[in-house]
């Protein structure tokens, strides 16, 4: 697990920057008129003073809290507009055990292994939770996201899981679950570079039987949601996202309008539906590529190293693609129930679907080239 660099307080720049401006003024007051320079003195010197102790009792500027947003291949409330990538760079993590070292020429830039303590909920430094009914996303979903170490907690054996939950006896109704996001919305590729974002997940344990609803999704969206911009205009890549319980990864693009426009929303560009078997039973490592090194740029899907997917810039107008790809974004967990796309392959929670299937993160970490 890594610290995230926090801003700085509001007031440190402005308290570095007093006391020469005071020497200053009280040098030039000695020299004018020696009589009032000690009553000035004190006037003044006494500013970087009430300086420090307001410092001291202001709290720290937080990085950007969770914004509701899309969770998938269906229509969305959600709007942005995207920036292009800021100087600004993601915290080089001073440790990371549990994450895999980075491939060859890329630095580690971002990681969590989920150390916490069994029963905890998330470190706040480096997650939000995302908070409130799934009708607000836009995407058909019947859970409530709740903060409840219930629904999101660490298992104490270096995982963070998401757990969906069902009361009473209507399968449409009743459903809890979690969705976090990483406070920090600067995980991206500068021109030139590369950046690959992965994590090793274990997707819930329930059959097809059983899991009918079920819908787990590690993804992103890009920064310029949070301040305004419009979705899909803003870009969503979906690493991971399986339905149904159907053992299967799906990876897929979202951008330009909605509805229709270059990724023919609100169904996104994507891979299709490719088989991931033992996903329900064990960890597997779901990764995305941005390339931007190459003179036509891409995006590449993986699963356990393999690349499945990959979409060319050739394919879309130059702007539809930097607005959708070309700026930083944050990275997204969460387990939803029912929605429009398990109701693409037929299913929905019904009396068999059982309560209690649980999404475990083993890691996430994201690395930079060039």
């Amino acid at each position: 697990m890594i610290d995230l660099k926090e801003p700085e307080p509001l007031t440190r720049h402005r308290r570095n920057g007093r006391p020469m401006g005071v020497l200053i003024a009280a040098a030039a007051v000695l020299v004018l008129l020696l009589g009032g320079a000690f009553v000035l003195y004190r006037s003044r010197s006494a500013s970087p003073v009430a300086d420090v102790a307001a410092a001291a009792a202001a709290p720290v500027v937080s990085p950007a809290g969770p914004t509701a947003s899309p969770a998938g291949p269906v229509p969305s409330v959600k709007q942005a507009t995207s920036k292009p990538l800021a100087a600004a760079k993601p915290a080089v993590p001073k440790a990371a055990a549990g994450v895999p070292a980075p491939p060859a020429g890329f630095t580690l830039t971002f990681a969590d292994a989920f150390g916490g303590a069994a029963g905890t909920g998330l470190n706040r430094q480096i997650f939000s939770y995302d908070t409130g009914p799934g009708s607000t996303f836009g995407t058909g979903e019947i859970e409530t996201m709740t903060d409840s170490a219930g629904n999101v907690f660490h298992d104490g054996q270096g995982h963070l899981v998401l757990r969906a939950r069902h009361t009473g006896s209507d399968p449409g109704q009743g459903w809890t679950s979690g969705r976090v996001e990483t406070r920090a919305a600067t995980f991206g590729a500068a021109k030139g570079g590369v950046v690959r974002m992965q994590a090793s997940i274990q997707q819930p344990n329930v059959s097809t039987a059983t899991g009918a609803g079920y819908w787990p999704a590690f993804w992103m969206l890009g920064n310029g949601l949070r301040a305004g911009g419009t979705w899909p205009r803003i870009g969503e890549v979906d690493i991971l996202e399986d339905v149904n319980s159907r053992g299967s990864v799906f990876g897929t693009l979202h951008c330009g309008v909605n509805p229709g426009g270059p990724c023919n929303e609100s169904s996104g560009v994507g891979s299709g539906e490719h088989a991931c078997a033992g996903c329900q039973s064990g960890l597997h490592t779901y990764a995305v590529e941005i390339d931007r090194s190459r003179s036509v740029e891409q995006i590449r899907w993986y699963l356990d190293g393999r690349a499945y997917f990959t979409l060319s810039q050739s394919r879309f107008d130059a702007k539809t693609w930097a607005d959708a790809v070309d700026h930083p974004f944050f990275i997204i967990f969460d387990l939803a129930i029912g929605g429009g796309f398990p109701g693409a392959f037929g299913g929905g929670p019904n009396a068999r679907t059982v309560s209690g299937g649980s999404m475990k993160i083993d890691y996430v970490a994201v690395y930079n080239k060039g």
